[in-house]
């Protein structure tokens, strides 16, 4: 749309993204000079909006940004107590025990958090600091420069045609242009994937892995509540169809965060990620847990699973890559905040030196250099194989494999098995589905289990109607002439929100429908797509899911 007019605004540092790397470089870069101008752009209706994780909290991203955090009143309250992992049967389960574990895996010291409210109050500690934050405005498109450089963003356009057209009440946006531009979105970011692609940063590392996640909050019988408490499970019902497992925190108010992860590698594209999470809360294990409670919120993402050999480079001309956008999740430990704080961290360290030096969108090489050998890499670096090698030999050869390489890099430094590669894509990896049993699913009960359409109203996701799909088909036939007989369109199963139906009527061919105002932006569709057709982009600013306290 570059012949569209519009106006500019000009900034030291353009930030997209309010989670917590983007908020943690916003803080950094006025701490280290408060005359530099610093706006965040965040597409969710307000911060934290779109904030979904886990999640228990690591604070050292946050004791490096502000170490009084406790004094300033973040909302990190729920220390640890109790630390369980246990592996599930179909009807039992078995507990491991702590003392063979690395030490790494510990979450004592560690608090379990919104962090939905840990962005929102973030960002109040940014605008004390002077940072400039505007909600509802999605980064849709990238300004480059003479150069070819990453210039600034075109941000808050509204009112697009159904065709994604200018119309007569179209808002065109406005270009806010940096010295530096960092690209915070999360997960599979539509303006990430493009200058991974244009400056090839991925040349030179090994494919990126994902995985899904989904999460619901449970007001649980307070004679039931623990809290303090951590669980975490793999095994039952996912066995050998996938990857994955869960998590239950038991956070204050009697509410408990339970989620569940499925690796995006899976074969069968008969799986149905989310009927798994519904059918494990009926282990006896959890159903006992919840029965009596409530459900009063649910929504899903993707995480970056592929670590420290799946990074792409980090800097490009004219900005860098923070956080999810460069895949910093350690997956044995499912943590990935603090890595992002420390993220912006550093990213906010470079760009200050390298303005105060007169540069501008230029590389950001100090930034690539402390991600790749820094406090992030130390922590990615000592468990780099435990996803490829749990993909290659299942779930017991890897908890003991990866379990004794984790103990060796942390005692020795050195792994005996080297750097393991993860293999194809999680699209490449889908399987054909005459190669694959279909899977009956139970019906959802309505109190412990629920249809996905019920538990997306608690996501309480919006999209205006009439904008664009912002879910794009690089060719609207193929679901119907390929996924269909090929591999029985997985994207009916494989969207936790229901995004994708195919609908079959009497007398007529097979229909492919996007839903696309059912979307909480997990962005699976992009990655676990077998014929890579579906394309994530920004909606108009504001829309999407409004979580309270994920």
């Amino acid at each position: 749309m570059s012949d569209i007019e519009r106006e500019s605004m000009e900034y030291d540092v353009v930030i997209v993204g309010a989670g917590p790397a983007g908020l943690s470089a916003a803080i950094r870069l006025k701490q280290q000079d408060p005359d530099l101008e610093v706006v965040v752009l965040e597409k969710g209706s307000e911060v934290g909006a779109h904030i979904l994780s886990g999640a228990v909290l690591d604070t050292c991203g946050l004791d490096k940004l502000i170490p009084d955090w406790k004094d300033k009143g973040a909302p990190i309250k729920t220390e640890v107590k109790k630390d369980n992992f246990l592996v599930l049967g179909p009807a039992g389960h078995l507990r491991v025990p702590n003392w063979p574990m690395p030490p790494l895996m510990n979450n004592h010291g560690k608090y379990i958090v919104s962090m939905a409210n840990v962005c929102r109050w973030m960002a109040e500690q940014a605008e004390e600091l002077g940072v400039e934050i505007f909600p509802g405005m999605a980064a849709s498109e990238l300004v480059y420069g003479d150069n070819g450089e990453v210039k600034g963003v075109v941000a808050g356009v509204f009112g697009l045609e159904a065709d994604g057209s200018y119309g007569p009440n179209t808002e065109p946006g406005m270009e806010l242009h940096g010295k530096y531009v960092f690209i915070s979105e999360g997960v599979r970011g539509s303006l990430a994937k493009e200058i991974i692609a244009k400056y090839d940063l991925q040349a030179g590392r090994d494919v990126q892995k994902f995985g899904v996640g989904m999460k619901e909050i449970w007001e649980i019988d307070p004679a039931k509540h623990r809290e303090g408490t951590v669980t975490h499970t793999m095994g039952w019902p996912l066995g050998k169809n996938a990857g994955g497992g869960s998590f239950i925190y038991h956070l204050e108010n009697n509410q408990v965060f339970v989620g569940f992860v499925v690796h995006l590698n899976y074969k069968n594209p008969h799986l149905y990620p989310y009927m798994e999470f519904q059918r494990f809360k009926h282990h006896p294990e959890i159903a006992k847990l919840l029965e009596g409670g409530k459900r009063v919120a649910y929504g899903a993402r993707a995480i970056s699973e592929g670590g420290y050999q799946s990074m792409p480079k980090a800097s490009f001309p004219g900005g860098a890559l923070l956080g999810c956008s460069v895949g910093l999740v350690n997956v044995p430990r499912i943590k990935g905040n603090h890595n992002a704080m420390l993220s912006g961290i550093a990213a906010a360290d470079a760009a200050v030196k390298a303005i105060k030096e007169g540069r501008s969108s230029d590389e950001l090489n100090d930034y690539e250099e402390e991600l790749r050998t820094g406090d992030v890499a130390k922590d990615l670096k000592k468990v780099r194989n435990v996803k490829p090698l749990w993909s290659k030999y299942g779930l017991t050869a890897s908890l003991m494999l990866g379990g004794l390489d984790m103990w060796v890099q942390s005692i020795f430094k050195f792994s005996p098995f080297g750097t393991v590669k993860h293999g194809k894509s999680d699209a490449e990896a889908t399987g054909k589905a005459k190669d694959y049993p279909e899977i009956d699913y139970p019906k959802p009960d309505g109190t412990l289990s629920f249809d996905r359409l019920t538990n997306v109203s608690f996501a309480a996701t919006n999209h205006e109607e009439s904008q664009p799909c912002h879910l794009k088909l690089a060719n609207p036939d193929l679901p119907i002439s390929v996924n269909l007989p090929e591999f029985a369109e997985p994207a009916q199963r494989y969207c936790p929100a229901g995004v994708y139906e195919v609908v079959e009527e009497e007398g007529k061919d097979p229909r492919f429908v996007v839903n696309f105002q059912n979307c909480v932006h997990c962005k699976t569709c992009d990655i676990k797509d077998p014929s890579q057709n579906i394309t994530w982009t920004v909606p108009q600013g504001g829309d999407g899911p409004n979580y309270p306290n994920m």
